[in-house]
């Protein structure tokens, strides 16, 4: 199957499916070592700690997507 096939099939598949695909590609093919950049420890450890001193103030990934789409496809 050539590359112009699979993107053609991968746009045929339904959102979700398309996003778990992406992210198993990500993973499997990825460069990423695991490695936080300067910072992200940090900012991690501080959103975790908004978190558990605010722990219904969240947003659900849901609804994170959705405004992302309105953003972003045009």
């Amino acid at each position: 199957m050539s590359r112009t096939e699979i993107l053609e099939e991968i746009r045929r598949m339904p959102e979700a499916e398309r996003r778990e695909l992406v992210e198993s590609i990500a993973l499997e093919f990825g460069d990423f070592d695991g490695t936080l950049l300067p910072g992200e420890a940090e900012l991690i450890d501080q959103r975790l700690q908004e978190h558990h001193d605010n722990p219904k103030d969240v947003v659900s990934l849901e609804e994170v997507r959705s405004k992302l789409d309105v953003k972003y496809r045009k």
